[in-house]
């Protein structure tokens, strides 16, 4: 297991290589929470490219609440689940209105009570937007937790709980963000990773290192 300085060390240098803020950080709640929701299961660039028409036909959660569920489902039907997620966007609207005053909450006891809405989902929520210390595990965060000799469990759940327990609680926040990018740039998945233009190879004990491919 990586000790807290080198943790610190891969983290930063992860953030000086990938800027960018989060694709599903959409600068508000409302917008943050639904998309983070829709990407489950389907790619954030099929959300991207559909979210823009669906804001504009639901600008509000009051729009979202009084809309017929088959209206929600047709405007996201190019994404994975769409049928699930549109009931679970309509409930939570709902809940939102009638329980939160319209507002999202801004805990993560709170914002897992909202149907749809895991512990995943919710870490994005705050960490985006509320800038509160949080861990989003989502499949790219646990490859290259495993990979770094980080974490070892077999689940989202138990992954959160090892990197809470290991990366310094000021870090949180950076993980989701940059190793998303990470894991699509260099340490993709499969059984062949990039190693050989890894920015933190040197900090990783991962046993299947991929040498520079030949020219």
């Amino acid at each position: 297991m990586a000790d807290s300085k080198i943790v610190i060390r891969v983290i930063r240098r992860l953030g000086q290589e990938y800027s960018k803020k989060g694709d599903m950080d959409f600068g508000n709640a409302k917008d943050t929470l639904i998309a983070v929701l829709l990407s489950a299961q389907t790619t954030d660039k099929q959300v991207l490219k559909i979210y823009p028409a669906f804001q504009k036909q639901f600008p509000t959660w009051k729009s979202l609440s009084e809309a017929d569920v088959r209206e929600i489902e047709k405007s996201i039907h190019t994404i994975g689940l769409y049928r699930s997620k549109a009931r679970a966007i309509k409930k939570m609207a709902k809940m939102i209105r009638d329980e939160f005053k319209g507002r999202v909450p801004a805990t993560m006891e709170k914002l897992v009570t909202l149907p749809g809405v895991g512990r995943k989902t919710a870490s994005c929520v705050l960490t985006y937007v509320f800038h509160e210390p949080a861990i989003a595990v989502d499949t790219h965060v646990s490859r290259i937790a495993h990979r770094l000799g980080w974490a070892k469990g077999n689940t989202p759940e138990k992954v959160e709980k090892e990197l809470m327990a290991l990366v310094p609680k000021k870090e949180w926040m950076e993980i989701n963000r940059v190793f998303v990018q990470f894991g699509r740039d260099v340490c993709v998945g499969g059984k062949k990773p990039k190693c050989w233009k890894c920015p933190v190879a040197k900090w990783c004990p991962y046993e299947s290192k991929i040498g520079e491919p030949e020219r």
